[in-house]
């Protein structure tokens, strides 16, 4: 292998490590932080540098066995409902206004009809507030959970294993709204289906 090609995995390898510190997710950060320290192990091979290579080969495997921990761990998940004039409310929106407002308008939360909390190991993790529409429909305007929280467990959670909640106020059909291409993920994964042509408004039949 040339000397270039070398030079150049030594470079990914620091850009993908310096990419995993920017995630907020720690999961993405784990993965991320793993595919780097595995591209360092081999540069580490490659310039016979072998205290390299065994240190970032060391890194993989605490890398791996944290990610195996975070997947299956037992976590406790509880819904709760939430009143949108209370203070709690308020002090979780105004602390996370700037992640929310990339969402929605703050100012119109006030009129939600539903809102609910998700606890995640006894932590306010995420909220959903949302409209109804017609008898049966809720239009969901805010989805929000923190950024470390953010690998699709609290969203299953909620429309796939806590629907009765939803039901028990007579809501058969959810209606969301993507953002983007990582919005549009998400709902796919939390079992939205693509509402008509649009490439933007999802639904979930309850």
């Amino acid at each position: 292998m040339s000397a270039v090609v070398i030079e150049w995995i030594g470079y990914l390898s620091s850009i993908v490590i310096l990419i995993s510190l920017t995630m907020s997710s720690i999961i993405k950060l784990r993965w991320i932080n793993l595919l780097g320290a595995l591209l360092f192990s081999i540069y580490g091979i490659l310039i016979h540098a072998m205290p390299v290579a065994v240190v970032n080969f060391g890194i993989v495997l605490i890398d791996m066995y944290y990610l195996w921990k975070l997947y299956t761990q037992k976590e406790s998940l509880v819904v709760v409902k939430a009143d949108v004039s209370s203070a709690l409310f308020q002090y979780f929106i105004d602390e996370n206004r700037d992640d929310i407002e990339e969402q929605m308008d703050i100012n119109k939360i006030d009129n939600d009809d539903i809102a609910v909390y998700t606890l995640r190991n006894n932590t306010l993790a995420g909220v959903v507030a949302g409209n109804i529409v017609d008898e049966h429909t809720l239009n969901i305007k805010l989805d929000f959970v923190l950024p470390k929280y953010r690998d699709f467990k609290i969203g299953q959670f909620l429309f796939e294993k806590s629907k009765k909640l939803f039901k028990d106020r007579g809501i058969k059909r959810l209606i969301a709204h993507a953002r983007d291409l990582e919005h549009q993920i998400y709902l796919q994964k939390v079992g939205f289906k693509q509402l008509g042509d649009s490439l933007y408004d999802y639904e979930k039949i309850l």
